[in-house]
């Protein structure tokens, strides 16, 4: 990372919100359900598929948590009725009332998981920080009982707790999307080390597979995807048993090279009128991004 990168990194609270639009435009569809659709549609001319999450996560009021409710069921429904295949939701469940008292959240996703079971659709339940991980678990268990197809989990090779989540998620079919995690943990609960990170992503997917979950496999680390390959390869899996998975804008290239390989992918496609703390903490994340788009501006000035 340059010195650059990392100082716009730093400075990015303080950036006024339209230089911060102008950054992260390419990781987000744009404000409104058009906008995602739009994006969809590119993504499967291309041969990729999607899953749509609408911005708008540790919301402070049941009001709030019900808003998000209908916004996705409307999403669900507009979904069914766009002719779009393969494009399913991700949803956070501090969007739905998760750390509200009392709880809203489970009701609230039991209406969305009723409802894409009725359309033949899917809900991938996103992970969150450690205060959310096992209150999201138990969300996701509960759900699973009543629809087990229509429900999958977001687990993260950053927790110390993950191998051992895996193992008890997998007594039942599971579906799981397995990321590296951004939040950053107290080392108690979690590892630090970046190689150590990885390391643990390659074998909490090979628990994964070994235990017969289906896996969307969410990195745009070559090498994870070298490992995942390997893995795969190794065991003589057909593409009905993972999918790929990457998060609009970044890394194209290795994107279309899987697509030409004939794996299966999936686009995380946000949207949404919360797009400004969803860019800050991408953009932090990858502050490359943000360096190079404010070299940009500097050429444009």
């Amino acid at each position: 990372m340059s010195l650059l990168d990392r100082a716009v990194s730093l400075v990015l609270p303080a950036v006024p919100k339209p230089i911060v639009r102008y950054f992260s435009r390419r990781y987000i569809a744009g404000p409104t359900m058009d906008d995602a659709f739009r994006v969809t549609r590119e993504l499967s001319a291309r041969g990729a598929m999607a899953t749509l999450d609408i911005l708008g996560e540790f919301i402070t009021t049941a009001e709030e948590a019900g808003h998000n409710t209908q916004a996705y069921l409307d999403l669900l429904h507009a979904i069914a009725r766009s002719g779009l295949r393969q494009v399913n939701v991700s949803v956070k469940l501090t969007a739905l009332g998760l750390l509200l008292e009392p709880s809203p959240c489970l009701d609230n996703a039991r209406r969305l998981v009723v409802a894409a079971h009725e359309l033949g659709n899917f809900v991938r339940i996103d992970m969150e920080d450690a205060q959310c991980t096992s209150r999201t678990i138990d969300v996701y268990r509960r759900l699973r009982e009543e629809f087990p197809a229509s429900v999958g989990l977001v687990l993260q090779a950053r927790l110390r707790r993950t191998v051992q989540d895996v193992v008890d998620l997998t007594r039942e079919p599971a579906n799981f999307r397995i990321c590296k995690g951004i939040y950053v943990e107290p080392r108690a609960i979690a590892f630090t080390d970046r190689d150590i990170i990885r390391r643990n992503f390659t074998r909490v997917l090979e628990l994964m597979l070994d235990r017969g979950a289906y896996v969307g496999i969410a990195t745009h680390d070559e090498l994870l995807v070298w490992e995942a390959l390997d893995l795969i390869s190794r065991r003589g899996l057909t593409p009905d048993r993972y999918e790929f998975q990457m998060l609009l804008g970044v890394d194209e290239a290795l994107r279309d090279i899987l697509l030409a390989a004939g794996h299966r992918l999936r686009v995380y496609v946000p949207f949404g009128e919360q797009w400004y703390a969803y860019s800050v903490r991408r953009l932090r994340e990858n502050p490359q991004i943000a360096g190079y788009a404010f070299k940009a501006i500097l050429k444009k000035a």
